[in-house]
Order: C-alpha cells, then sequence, then structure tokens
C-alpha cells in the first residue's frame, strides 16, 4: 500500500480463457505442492524414471542406501520390535480381537509401507484409539464373545474400506478432507479416548471375567464396582507394580532422553516378566489371567473370510470411515512433526496411498488397521534411524517371533498388557496443550472440549461429530461473518494500516477506506454491505460537519481470494446506496479472479475504471483532487439522483420543498438510514 508512480496503471486485461483459469483453479486445489515440478526440462527416459519413483519411493532411495545407514536402521528396527510385540497383543486385545491379529498387523502392513511410503521415521503398527473405534462400532452388530468368528471377518472387511477410502482419498487429491479434522479435535479425542481406555483397562488390574461392552465413563465404572465380588487382590498387586515400574522407566526418559531405550524396552520387559510369574507361580489358579493359546506362523491368507452381507454393511462401512480418517490425521500429522525436526517434508497425499494400500493387503492377510503410531514411531525417531528399512527389520523379526516364539507368549498375563496399554494413555492426554488452547483461544478450547468431553462421557463416534461440527461451524461463521477494518495512514510513511490495531494510524478526512479479508459470495453479502453502512453511518456520526463528512469510501480489496455474481451486485448495489447520499465509491487492488469477475460483468464500467486504484494511497490522492477540484466529475455520475449530503452541502441547487421530497423519496430513506436525515432537514429549511 505505498505510494504510486503516477504513469502506473491498474491492468485491465481480457479475462484469461475459461480452459486456463480452471486448471489453474484445479492445480491450487488438487496440487498446491506442484508435484510435478520435478519432471520439467527432462528427457522422457528421466521423466518416467523420475514417475516410477515418485509412486515407489523405496526405488528413490534404495539405490543410495549403504551399510552405515543399516545399522542405525538396524538398531532401531530391533528396539520397536520390541515394543509392538507388546503393543501389537495389547491393542489387538482392546479391539476385542485375538492377540495374534496384534502381531500379524506388524509384520505385513510395516512391509508395504517400507515400499509406498514418503516418511524416514515412521512406524507402521496398530493403534489403540482405532483399535477402541472399531470394537465400539461392530461390537453393535456381531458380539465378540458369542460370535467371535464373525467379529474377527467384519473387522477384516471394515480394514479393507478403510484402505480403499484412504487410497482414493490419495490418488483423488482428497486430503482437504482430513484437514477438518483440526489440532483441537484430534487432542480431545485423543485424550478422551486415553480416559475411558484407562477405566476400561480396570478389567485387567482387577481380574474381572465379566465386563461391560459400553465405553461411556458411567457404563465403565458402573460395570467395576458393581462387580466388586470379582476383585482379585493379586491381579490388582501385580498391575500397579507393573505400572509403578512403566511410570519410572517414561519418567527416566523425560528427565533424559538419552536413555529413550529404557522406556521403549519396558514393555517387553513387563511381558517377559510377567510370563515368567505366570509360569512359575501357574498364575491362572491365583486370578492371574493370561493371553492363552498362540499358534505358531505367519499371517494366514484372509481375503475369503470378507463378508459383505447387507444386513453388517452399514456398521463395517461407517467403522472403516471413521477410523479411517482417524488414522490418517494422526499418522500424517506425527509423520509430518518427526519430518519438520530434521528439516525434511512429507507429502500427504503419498502417505494416504500408502496407509491405504498396507490396509487393503494387511485385510487380505490376516491384519487390522494399522497407521504410525506416535509412541512406537518416537521410539524408531529416537534410536535414529535412516530409512523406511526400520519397518523392514521389524517385519523380519517380527516374523521370527511368528514362526519360532509366538507360544512362549501364550503366559502374558492379561495385568501386564493393561498395565501397557494404561501406561501409554497417560501420554496421551496432553494437559499443557489443553491449557495452552484456553489461554490463545477459547473457541479452540471449545472444540477440544467437546471432543473429550463428548467420547468419554457419550461415545466415540458422538464425541467426534461434535467436536468435528464446532469446527466446522466456526469455519462457517468465519465465512459468513468475515473480518472488515477500518484502514489509517501512518504518520510520515505511505503505509495504511488498521487504525484499532495501529491507534496513531491517522484519518484521512473526507475519505474512509475499508479492508476486506474474505471471499464476497452469497453467503456474507449481507453482511458486507451492512457493515459498509454501519462504517459509514459511524463515520458520520464522529465527524457531523461538511468538512468532516464521508465524500468518498475505498474497498481496499487484496485480501478478496475470488467473488461471485451475488457479491458483483452486493458491490453495486453498495455503490448505488452511497451515490444516493454523496458518496462516491472507489475500489483498490483487487485480484485477478476478482478483476477477472468484474471485467466479464461490466462492473468496470458501472463504476468506472477511473475508479479503480492500483493503491490505497493513488485512490486517496485521486479523492482529495476530486474534492478540491468538484467540476471534475467522473463520467459514470452523470445521471445520480439528487442526493441527501450534495443538498447538506450546497454543491448543487435545489427547488421547491415539494419538488425535493417527490424526486428523492428513495434518498430520505437512505439519509435515514445513515443518520442524514438532520442535514437534509436543515439545508432545506435553510432554503425556503
Amino acid at each position: 500500500m505505498g505510494s504510486l508512480k503516477s504513469e502506473q496503471h491498474v491492468n485491465f486485461a481480457a479475462p484469461r480463457p475459461f480452459v486456463k483459469r480452471l486448471k489453474s483453479d484445479l492445480k491450487e486445489t488438487f496440487y498446491p505442492d506442484d508435484p510435478f515440478r520435478q519432471f520439467r526440462d527432462d528427457r522422457r527416459t528421466h521423466q518416467l524414471k523420475k514417475a516410477v519413483q515418485y509412486f515407489i519411493p523405496i526405488l528413490e532411495w534404495l539405490p543410495k542406501y549403504n551399510f552405515n545407514m543399516f545399522k542405525y536402521d538396524l538398531l532401531a528396527g530391533i528396539t520397536i520390535t520390541s515394543l509392538a510385540i507388546p503393543q501389537g497383543i495389547s491393542y489387538a486385545k482392546l479391539g476385542s480381537l485375538p492377540p495374534i491379529i496384534g502381531l500379524y498387523s506388524s509384520f505385513v502392513p510395516p512391509l508395504v509401507y517400507a515400499v509406498f511410503g514418503s516418511s524416514k521415521h515412521l512406524a507402521v503398527g496398530t493403534v489403540a484409539a482405532c483399535s477402541l473405534l472399531i470394537a465400539e462400532i461392530i461390537g453393535e452388530v456381531a458380539s465378540p464373545e458369542e460370535d467371535p468368528t464373525l467379529y474377527l471377518h467384519l473387522v477384516l472387511t471394515a480394514t479393507l474400506i478403510t484402505g480403499l477410502m484412504q487410497t482414493a482419498l490419495g490418488v483423488l487429491r482428497l486430503g482437504i478432507l482430513v484437514d477438518f479434522l483440526s489440532h483441537s479435535t484430534i487432542i480431545g479425542f485423543m485424550g478422551g479416548t486415553a480416559v475411558i481406555i484407562c477405566l476400561q483397562q480396570l478389567k485387567g488390574i482387577f481380574g474381572l471375567t465379566h465386563f461391560t461392552s459400553k465405553t461411556d465413563v458411567y457404563s465403565v465404572l458402573h460395570a467395576v464396582f458393581s462387580l466388586r465380588n470379582e476383585w482379585k487382590w493379586q491381579s490388582a498387586v501385580t498391575g500397579v507394580v507393573f505400572l509403578v515400574f512403566l511410570q519410572l522407566t517414561r519418567y527416566l526418559r523425560d528427565r533424559n532422553p538419552k536413555l529413550f531405550w529404557v522406556s521403549a524396552m519396558a514393555p517387553m520387559v513387563t511381558v517377559i516378566v510377567g510370563c515368567l510369574v505366570a509360569y512359575l507361580v501357574h498364575g491362572s489358579q491365583h486370578g492371574i489371567l493370561t493371553v492363552g493359546r498362540l499358534n505358531k506362523g505367519i499371517n494366514p491368507p484372509s481375503i475369503h473370510s470378507l463378508n459383505f452381507d447387507p444386513k453388517y454393511l452399514p456398521a463395517v462401512v461407517q467403522a472403516g470411515a471413521i477410523t479411517g480418517l482417524v488414522a490418517l490425521a494422526e499418522g500424517i500429522a506425527i509423520g509430518r512433526s518427526f519430518a519438520i525436526m530434521k528439516n525434511e517434508q512429507v507429502d500427504g497425499n503419498k502417505e494416504m496411498v500408502a496407509f491405504g494400500l498396507m490396509n487393503i493387503v494387511g485385510s487380505f492377510t490376516s491384519c487390522y488397521l494399522t497407521t504410525g503410531p506416535f509412541s512406537k514411531t518416537a521410539v524408531n525417531f529416537n534410536a535414529g534411524c535412516r530409512t523406511a528399512m526400520s519397518n523392514v527389520v521389524m517385519a523380519v523379526f517380527m516374523a521370527l517371533t511368528l514362526l519360532f516364539l509366538a507360544p512362549l507368549f501364550s503366559y502374558t498375563p492379561l495385568v501386564a498388557l493393561s498395565a501397557i496399554i494404561m501406561s501409554a494413555m497417560f501420554g496421551l492426554i496432553k494437559y499443557e496443550e489443553i491449557y495452552h488452547l484456553f489461554k490463545v483461544d477459547k473457541f479452540d478450547f471449545c472444540i477440544c472440549m467437546a471432543a473429550f468431553l463428548g467420547v468419554a462421557l457419550l461415545s466415540m463416534d458422538v464425541g467426534l461429530m461434535l467436536s468435528v461440527g464446532l469446527a466446522l461451524l466456526r469455519a462457517l461463521l468465519y465465512m459468513a461473518r468475515p473480518a472488515t477494518c477500518k484502514l489509517g495512514k501512518i504518520p510520515d510513511t505511505d503505509l495504511y494500516r488498521d487504525v484499532e490495531q495501529y491507534p496513531n494510524a491517522m484519518r484521512v478526512p473526507g475519505v474512509i477506506v475499508l479492508q476486506l479479508g474474505s471471499p464476497i459470495y452469497y453467503a456474507n453479502s449481507n453482511y458486507i454491505r451492512e457493515r459498509i453502512l454501519r462504517w459509514v453511518r459511524d463515520e458520520h456520526a464522529k465527524f457531523d460537519s461538511v468538512d468532516g463528512s464521508v465524500q468518498h469510501v475505498l474497498l481496499e480489496l487484496s485480501g478478496v481470494t475470488s467473488i461471485d455474481m451475488t457479491g458483483i451486485e452486493t458491490l453495486v448495489e453498495i455503490r448505488r446506496l452511497l451515490q444516493a447520499n454523496g458518496v462516491k465509491m472507489g475500489i483498490v487492488n483487487p485480484r485477478i479472479v476478482v478483476m477477472e469477475k468484474m471485467i466479464a460483468s461490466e462492473f468496470t464500467n458501472t463504476i468506472g475504471k477511473e475508479n479503480i486504484y492500483l493503491s490505497v494511497d493513488d485512490g486517496v490522492e485521486k479523492c482529495r483532487d476530486l474534492a478540491y477540484n468538484p467540476q471534475k466529475t467522473n463520467p459514470s455520475d452523470d445521471n445520480v439522483e439528487l442526493s441527501a449530503v450534495d443538498l447538506r452541502s450546497g454543491m448543487i441547487s435545489i427547488g421547491p420543498w415539494e419538488e425535493i421530497w417527490a424526486e428523492n423519496e428513495l434518498n430520505w430513506a437512505i439519509a435515514k438510514d445513515l443518520g442524514l436525515e438532520n442535514g437534509l432537514i436543515e439545508r432545506v429549511r435553510r432554503w425556503r
């Protein structure tokens, strides 16, 4: 908004062809990161090679791979394997699935991600929130206790639906849909989920054999205390000891980040110690329940187990869609967070395709939903991984576990798994971030708490929808009530800034400069019209004199990214209302998309090209020039109706009272709305 040279002019070039504009809009919508830039100015063979590497990232980094990198990836892979075994068993139990399914899910999906994933640090595995969400939705149509086979088949089918949806979103470049799960929603959802998961683990801690299938806080607590006769003190003591041990290792890690491996190995140590104790003291005879039989062997094919019965399909699609979006939001956010620490980038759409393919393949190989869990990815990052090869290492060691060691984990106490889950969930309740939201943005805090309380007190899907609904409502409010502000001139500069933000900004006598900061379209056009008229009315109320009243209104449109036909008509109406009261309107710096609409709709002819300015400073100078030289009227204003301001300022002659009243009835109504009727009456009184 600086000063402008007189020889510079607004560009009124003809609008771009429709095809060119459509191509530009589609590029900005679906390809904002310009992924095809690497294929420009290159030979066809190189373009083909880069295209294959783009869609299959392993072909890009594998030829550059060396033994030095492998040493780090080997250490990281072994470390995350030690975490994947107890977490796989624990989260499978949380999802009411056979424990072996959790181990299967850490074998095949990591291999698929290593081929198609773009993150160097993401470690693939199952997550607690999605496990519980699947159990809640699928459990409504199939009981995991009464018909475990049907339940498992429906979960595998939901995993396929998740994979197909994620792949489609990635291929169609629709990652924008995941953006509707805001940071506040994710924090609240994860925190609420952590609360109900911790409460559900009281079943394992107290060694209960019966429990509720509901997930809300009231139902879980009611079940715990109504079944006091089933409480087993041996199980409770064991659980408390394991939980204290796990929390102590987390405390050591927080105090000294170099000891991350202590916290990473702690769940595996818990499982091994639990197995030894349960085996040596015959834990089942003392109220310590164990996982049960685990068979040797890698993943069996499960494509024949997929169930598309219309009776269950709605629940399956619901589970697949909701968990798929949650898994995408969590996995992509985590991958990007760790990439930023290394000044790297992660392609969100490629990640969607990778997640989708690993869930599709996983549903065919007895795996349920997987993504990039935070705890495992953090361990992978801290262990010094260099590439996605760490996922391959984890898959290899998991295969060895399935082939030779799986039966040993049959003695894993359920109380140990409950302690592992509870310890992991404590880290998902982000107290400091929730308080930070409260301090910075109260509405974001409400969105967060809607998810938190909705998940904890109602259900996971209801809590998620409440939070997303509030976030969408906020977005709609921002669009329907866009920001507008009055600009003033900063002393000793040519800059014009918001007078509320810069109280020392000076008002330009007779000119009011208003800045609009959003697209102008049907949903907000009425508000924009009323807000501009209010600015003018308030200005007249503050400076009620001929010299101080508003004679020109400049609309600064550099922040208006688009406009529709309703918006154009609104500008025409605003101009007419202002002109009827002797106030001229000008447009400052419309963007190319807005200018093209103005030219196509002939708005530039309506307002006059001489009333469209390149900068605020240029517009203000022209308005001052017109104020000092009234004879320099604009050609587009020749047929303007007699106005209240013109009458008050004595700029034109007037006829008999009745003639003024008859010819300017509309002006009286508008003048009254703008608070100018007193000036008009006074002028006519003086004439009479």
